[in-house]
């Protein structure tokens, strides 16, 4: 490759830490950690209703997101996390039930997670959109190079959240050649219908007359793109 064809490496950023006292006060901050265990959460699981010796217990699905988003937060594995919540456990939370690292990664593929919802009881002002999830491909380096390659995978990730409170309502994930406009039911049927939605706010994807005729089944009259 010529050499006057390569691409210039781009001078990186200079940041300057002025606020010392903030700055500190933050690097102390990340080590704080305080943790709120729902009541939903030590609920003792239940036997499964089989004549099967031995059969395995059943943890509630609250239990299971609970602790893979420990995991995700402290980037844990499997193993790992079960240490975390036999230590909780043992330390503050007694009847915390902890299934096995088995249990967890066969559950969390099937997993109906629930999001937590503050309702204020104003009507929501939905903004929605999708964007990009690599699962796996080459490098960055290696795309601009010599161009994207037929292993190349993506994801569509679909979001719907609220402008006011800034709060995630619903989530989807699809391949990536679903459009956006295709998945607005799927995302609204996760708002429960008792919730007043005001105003709907996406771009040009989701004017179309399928995606207006959702808008208009939830009571919806205003529309932006």
């Amino acid at each position: 490759m010529r050499k006057d064809n390569r691409q210039q490496a781009e001078p990186k950023g200079v940041y300057r830490v002025k606020n010392w006292a903030q700055y500190n006060k933050g690097l102390i901050a990340r080590g704080d950690v305080t943790i709120w265990v729902e009541e939903s959460l030590l609920v003792p699981p239940a036997k499964a209703q089989s004549p099967k010796r031995g059969h395995p217990l059943v943890y509630t699905d609250a239990l299971i997101q609970g602790l893979l988003g420990l995991k995700q937060v402290f980037h844990l594995p499997l193993r790992a996390l079960q240490g975390f919540a036999q230590s909780l456990r043992t330390l503050a939370f007694p009847t915390l039930p902890v299934p096995n690292y088995t249990t967890l990664s066969r559950r969390a593929q099937n997993l109906n997670v629930v999001l937590p919802a503050s309702r204020t009881g104003e009507p929501l002002h939905l903004v929605i959109d999708s964007t990009g999830l690599k699962l796996y491909g080459e490098g960055e380096w290696k795309v601009r190079k010599h161009g994207w390659s037929k292993r190349r995978t993506w994801r569509k990730v679909h979001l719907a959240m609220d402008a006011n409170t800034g709060q995630i309502c619903a989530a989807l994930m699809t391949h990536q050649d679903v459009g956006d406009g295709e998945v607005l039911a799927d995302l609204l049927d996760q708002i429960p219908a008792d919730t007043p939605i005001d105003t709907i706010g996406g771009d040009g994807a989701y004017d179309s007359k399928p995606c207006h005729v959702e808008i208009a089944a939830r009571g919806v009259h205003k529309q932006l793109s």
